[in-house]
């Protein structure tokens, strides 16, 4: 019998913000506890859901009421977003409502397609956000079965323009396309840029960088500063 796949997660969403509470290597946010009391704190903002990375802060974020939507990055190249079928179930284990995962044309260095990941999330009560940079590829990754496509990886995966601003045209041309919700994701910097991302055919909308990224954001001050 398939496992019976939550809803109430993707209802949650609708027309709600997501905060990716994430931090890279070597910054001095990227500690459990740190990321923990920022999922918290946007949760106290009003956030419908987190986004963050690795199955030991999903497992410590699954104490915050709120859905958690898991990603497991593995390297800097490549598919590197939930790259394997055994990344995707160690976020499953880990208390992950959604696993969002690279679901690009590019190999994955399983050899897995991402069919097989989407098989092996839901098998495991889960649901799939397909991370992906064009709509051809939004498209494949719904017919593969994934329950949300997001625009992720527009501007940093072959095949799409890179680029400064939200890739909202992406975000309609999936909205037209796909019967499974659009997450408009990357380079949202302020609330107008969100209200345009809905009101061009997103579901949801992630912000990471312009909320969470304090290094980040302190080093755009200090330079705008320089002389």
């Amino acid at each position: 019998m398939t496992p019976r796949r939550p809803a109430s997660p993707l209802t949650a969403l609708t027309g709600r913000l997501i905060v990716s509470c994430q931090a890279p290597p070597g910054d001095p946010m990227r500690d459990t506890g740190t990321l923990v009391r920022m999922a918290r704190s946007a949760q106290a903002g009003g956030a419908a859901a987190v986004r963050v990375n690795e199955p030991e802060v999903v497992a410590a974020t699954a104490a915050v009421d709120l859905p958690v939507i898991g990603l497991w990055k593995d390297g800097d190249t490549g598919v590197y977003i939930t790259p394997t079928v055994r990344h995707a179930l160690a976020l499953v284990d880990a208390g992950a409502a959604i696993v969002a995962a690279d679901a690009t044309a590019r190999p994955r260095p399983d050899g897995s397609t991402f069919a097989d990941l989407v098989a092996a999330v839901h098998a495991g009560g889960g649901l799939v956000m397909a991370d992906v940079a064009t709509a051809d590829e939004g498209r494949e990754a719904a017919a593969q079965g994934a329950d949300l496509v997001s625009t992720t990886l527009s501007g940093y995966a072959p095949g799409s323009p890179r680029q400064t601003l939200p890739d909202l045209e992406l975000v309609a041309a999936l909205a037209r396309s796909v019967e499974v919700p659009v997450v408009a994701e990357g380079r949202i910097a302020t609330p107008e840029q969100a209200a345009a991302a809905l009101a061009a055919g997103a579901t949801s909308v992630v912000v990471g960088t312009a909320i969470t990224a304090p290094t980040a954001l302190t080093r755009l001050f200090a330079a705008g500063l320089t002389p």
